[in-house]
């Protein structure tokens, strides 16, 4: 039987990190890391969904009832997160400059960012998972203050691709 480890949403972290330097949105991502000090986890993650879509699209001869070929099309990665403490440079990730007050009355590139997802159970030491989404940009941001309960907030982002590592001792 294989080993199966399974993750809850207080086994996982969030780490941001600068996808690339050299363009203006990895500058901002990578300043605003710098500011508030981001190089560290950033949140526990809690109701954290990642999709990716491929669009398959069938292949139809001419005569042919049937698709005859399913042939990929453009593969989408988004998520939503939730998290339970707020967090400032949330907002300045999500709005770029445009956080900036009075805001930039010109065009603005929003920061965009690598998003490192940690997943270690404690009952098997040394064995963790890493999912790493590239491109990050955030999509929209809520925050909710319940009567009784704790402060929430969440984010939907959209990333340019996705890559998984497991590594085991």
């Amino acid at each position: 039987m294989p080993n199966v480890n399974v993750f809850r949403g207080s086994d996982a972290t969030l780490v941001l990190a600068v996808d690339d330097k050299e363009t203006q949105e990895g500058a901002l991502a990578d300043a605003l890391i710098g500011e508030y000090d981001l190089a560290s986890v950033v949140a526990r993650l809690q109701q954290v969904q990642i999709k990716v879509e491929n669009d398959v699209h069938p292949y139809h001869e001419i005569g042919k009832r049937f698709a005859t070929e399913l042939r990929p099309g453009n593969i989408n990665v988004s998520g939503f997160a939730q998290r339970a403490h707020v967090n400032g440079a949330l907002l300045r990730l999500l709005l770029g400059d445009g956080a900036a007050s009075p805001p930039p009355s010109e065009a603005m590139a929003q920061p965009t960012f690598n998003m490192v997802i940690n997943l270690s159970n404690p009952a098997a030491a040394g064995s963790s998972s890493k999912l790493v989404l590239f491109g990050v940009k955030f999509d929209s941001w809520n925050f909710a203050l319940p009567e009784d309960d704790f402060v929430m907030e969440s984010v939907s982002f959209k990333a340019l691709r996705i890559s998984s590592e497991e590594t085991s001792s």
